[in-house]
């Protein structure tokens, strides 16, 4: 039977080891979480703990791995932990690592699949928000394609096909797995990362996994692995499905239907998961426009001091606490800056798609704020990306996420989209001064 309710674990458990690249010890700490926390990284090396959600908007860019970042700090390499998590079929953790890559043992899942399990998962009080997958969706590079399609309602089917024919010693290899269904701890999680001869030097002439021998890890030569045995004939696309499954947990839910990947890796992962992301927040926007929003006008302008012309949100559809908020402005011929902003060619100004963030986080802020004598002042705006025109009769969505709030300064990341397309991105920073007495 599928999951209905939300999971975490019973107590918290740690793992140590080295990071697979960089080699540095490190120790990794799962604790239970609260319903629809999802799954967060944790800096505990850092004077105030840093929280990473596990999304999408999160990824670093990064070559052969997964890594996750926040403004300056980042969480390298988590793939194989994420895996573990969403293979095991957990919706909400607190993942602290003392470092800035996890640790790893032998380029698999086992070592927190274990720990995992050894904690007890729990049963929560809620249910599971799973995204079934309705419409195709599909990527590709160069002969590498990657397809999520409609399929089971309560699992996810996966189809692997792995080809390394010009490696006698891999060759092609092709299986399934049902996520949901079939055992992850028993069928992937000891399935490892592998490297073919001339990768391994070239990674290590680059200063990575200097510290791993052949014996520690799978290289795999023409005749086949060298210094190692293999822990199932085909541990090699069991391996990638593992990749796969731990590149899903970006998604931040339960995906459900079916996947069918050829030779993909993280890149093609991840470029399917952009797309899948987008339909999930479109399907979304349309649930919450269909019924009543968390805040109308009304209620934003007794939060918000901005008045005609300069108020820049139209209605609040959805608030989770002090973490993330999502908006709605209407776009219409009558804002005033269309007159100037250009005659015969309206678009509206990037500074006021910009001004519509800073408004939502300062809504989003205010949820922190509220008993504490604090007002937020703007302060900076980092890493603004125009990436298409916003015209009349568009509808803005703005997304404000709480990345950390300190004593003195608040710090957001923003998006604005136009119905499933990207329209601008940022991240806002905010000081918090004294309120002035009425």
């Amino acid at each position: 039977m599928p999951l209905s309710r939300q999971r975490t674990i019973n107590k918290p458990v740690s793992v140590e080891g080295r990071g697979l690249f960089s080699g540095v010890a490190s120790r990794l700490e799962f604790r239970p979480a609260p319903t629809d926390s999802g799954l967060v990284f944790v800096r505990g090396d850092s004077s105030a703990p840093v929280r990473i959600l596990t999304d999408i908007a999160n990824l670093a860019n990064r070559d052969r791995r997964t890594s996750l970042a926040n403004s300056s700090w980042t969480v390298e390499t988590v793939e194989h932990v994420l895996a573990a998590v969403y293979g095991l079929q957990i919706d909400n953790l607190f993942i602290e690592v003392s470092g800035e890559e996890t640790p790893d043992a032998d380029g698999s899942s086992l070592l927190f699949v274990e720990a995992l399990q050894s904690a007890g998962i729990a049963e929560q009080d809620a249910e599971r928000d799973t995204f079934v997958i309705s419409e195709p969706v599909a990527v590709a590079q160069d002969d590498a394609s990657l397809a999520a399609l409609p399929g089971s309602p309560d699992c996810l089917d996966i189809l692997y096909d792995l080809d390394y024919s010009a490696v006698p010693s891999i060759g092609r290899q092709v299986f399934t797995f049902r996520l949901g269904r079939d055992d992850f701890a028993a069928t992937l999680a000891a399935a490892r990362t592998f490297l073919l001869a001339a990768e391994a030097e070239e990674l290590q002439a680059r200063g990575w996994g200097r510290h791993l021998s052949t014996s520690d890890i799978l290289v795999m030569a023409a005749d086949g692995p060298i210094d190692n045995k293999l822990r199932f004939p085909d541990e090699h696309v069991r391996h990638k499905i593992c990749d796969l499954i731990g590149d899903l947990a970006l998604l931040g839910r339960p995906l459900c239907g079916r996947i069918v990947a050829t030779k993909s890796g993280h890149d093609l992962n991840q470029m399917l998961i952009r797309k899948i992301s987008e339909q999930l927040i479109a399907q979304d926007h349309a649930q919450s426009m269909a019924g009543e929003p968390i805040m109308d006008i009304r209620s934003i302008m007794r939060l918000l001091p901005h008045r005609y012309p300069f108020l820049m949100v139209d209605r609040i559809l959805e608030i989770e606490g002090d973490r993330k908020a999502v908006a709605v402005k209407n776009v219409s011929i009558n804002e005033p800056f269309f007159q100037g902003h250009y005659p015969g060619q309206p678009i509206m100004p990037g500074v006021m798609i910009l001004e519509s963030m800073a408004q939502l986080s300062g809504i989003l802020l205010s949820q922190r704020l509220e008993h504490t004598g604090k007002v937020a002042v703007l302060l900076s705006m980092d890493r603004v990306k125009m990436r298409r025109p916003v015209r009349p009769g568009d509808q803005l969505i703005i997304q404000a996420e709480m990345l950390h709030v300190r004593t003195r300064t608040g710090h957001c990341r923003c998006r604005a989209s136009v119905a499933d397309e990207l329209a601008a991105e940022a991240e806002i920073k905010f000081m918090l001064v004294d309120a002035e007495p009425a």
